[in-house]
């Protein structure tokens, strides 16, 4: 199961009214913009968050795959052919305003095809990926907006009216799509690990700890960023223990394309041996790193 989220805007009534998300097929010249041509991506089963002036309005579930078809429209017949997938959207009762909750979903934007500005404000554009882990943000904004939890205090006092949840397809839908977005993480991430371990020899590149309960898979270009592939590839990361993890995760740490250590100015030399680093150390990094390496170096690391 994949994730996306659509700009609409106008186009969300009757588009919501016809069960559908439609783009172009053709654009001016060859140069079809990467948010029309990613409505052919979209599967079956597949999930869809609705951005609408400003804030998530709806989710749904794809009915079909993308196919070509004329776009059906409430008013007029339209001639153009284009990408269509038919939808069984499910609007909120409380939308989620992106704005206010950009700080909690920053950290989980990608820096290429990102649906969102990092003000709040969305991105021109009809159809963006959604990662996994901006997903998983997304359905507990979602969730917590709307969906209650009845308890004592409210029945006992009745200072509010509790609003019925029970036989809501909204309730499994939610939960059923959050507990497939983790699941691929998780199982991602164990293989991941597991093919990562051997490459550095069961041991931290920089401190050399081997205790398996301190060792850590640190990703360089992180889960939000890489493709299906990159996200499994042993090569797109370092093993680290907890606290070198922790600042090459964070952008305190990082590797060059020859595998010298770099450290961000916040650290202050005098401490580089409380953290067992030096300033010219060098790990043994293969071919294979280099290009992650320097993708974490470029847009990770605060140098």
């Amino acid at each position: 199961m994949q994730c996306f989220i659509v700009m609409q805007g106008q186009t969300y009534q009757e588009e919501k009214e016809l069960g559908m998300i439609w783009s172009r097929k053709e654009g001016n010249g060859d140069n079809l913009p990467h948010s029309w041509l990613r409505v052919k991506e979209v599967k079956e089963g597949d999930r869809v968050f609705h951005y609408v002036k400003g804030n998530i309005v709806a989710i749904s579930v794809a009915k079909t795959a993308s196919q070509i078809a004329q776009r059906p429209s409430a008013h007029e017949q339209q001639e153009n052919l284009g990408y269509l997938v038919e939808l069984d959207y499910h609007e909120l009762e409380v939308p989620i305003h992106i704005r206010s909750k950009i700080d909690v979903l920053l950290p989980h934007l990608p820096i290429k095809y990102s649906p969102f500005q990092a003000d709040g404000n969305g991105n021109q554009g009809y159809l963006y990926p959604c990662n996994e882990e901006l997903a998983i943000k997304l359905v507990e904004l979602i969730s917590d907006a709307n969906i209650y939890q009845i308890d004592d205090e409210q029945l006992e006092l009745a200072m509010s009216p509790v609003r019925q949840t029970e036989h809501n397809p909204f309730i499994p839908m939610l939960t059923e799509t959050e507990t497939e977005v983790k699941t691929k993480i998780r199982l991602g991430k164990q293989k991941f690990r597991r093919a990562l371990l051997p490459l550095w020899a069961q041991k931290c590149a920089l401190c050399d700890i081997e205790l398996p309960e301190l060792l850590r898979a640190s990703y360089s270009k992180p889960w939000k960023d890489g493709t299906d592939l990159e996200r499994v590839d042993p090569y797109n990361g370092v093993l680290l223990c907890c606290n070198h993890h922790a600042l090459y995760e964070n952008g305190l740490l990082a590797f060059d394309g020859q595998g010298r250590l770099h450290i961000a100015a916040r650290i202050p030399e005098a401490d580089y041996e409380k953290y067992s680093i030096r300033s010219k150390m060098k790990i043994a990094r293969t071919e294979q790193n280099k290009p992650y390496f320097k993708w974490h170096k470029r847009h990770v690391f605060k140098g």
